[in-house]
């Protein structure tokens, strides 16, 4: 048994939360961390802030807290146990289940402060060399009307006026 972390859920909350989790698999390995422990272990990473690699040696390991996170978020655990408790919060306060009118703060999404064609940044061309470049000038100065050999490539390679 360990000290308990203040991100750690209460039995009531478990109690909400315990039947919208995946039951375990009927083949393989069995569980060797119980389900409330990653989901702990989950709660304490969200509200401490701290990387997955500096979890806490009296929570289940990381590799395991992390599959079970991706695992959850991939097949929609967490959007349903989110779904669920929003329902019951709301119904607990007397309001419809559903929300039907959504806000979106100014702060929340930022746009550009001027509009249309101005708010783009124009492309800048390369001053440096690159292999392009260097095949597109000398493309250009193999099909200009002022072609002369290049004195230091041989004959066959052409050679720009004033280059």
């Amino acid at each position: 048994m360990r000290k308990p972390y203040p991100s750690d859920l209460t039995d009531a909350q478990w109690t909400l939360i315990e039947p919208l989790l995946p039951p375990p698999p009927t083949v393989g390995r069995p569980r060797l961390h119980g389900l409330r422990e990653i989901v702990n272990a989950i709660f304490y990473l969200n509200r401490s802030g701290c990387q997955w690699d500096i979890l806490p040696h009296d929570l289940p390991p990381r590799s395991t807290v992390y599959d079970y996170f991706v695992l959850w978020r991939d097949d929609g655990t967490w959007q349903r146990v989110m779904d669920a408790l929003r329902r019951g919060v709301r119904q607990a306060i007397g309001r419809e289940p559903s929300p039907s009118v959504a806000s979106i703060d100014s702060q929340t999404v930022k746009g550009t402060e001027i509009g249309g064609a101005r708010a783009t940044t124009a492309a800048r061309r390369s001053t440096g060399s690159s292999d392009t470049s260097s095949w597109t000038r000398w493309a250009w100065c193999w099909w200009s009307p002022c072609r002369r050999p290049a004195p230091t490539m041989g004959p066959m390679l052409p050679r720009c006026c004033g280059a």
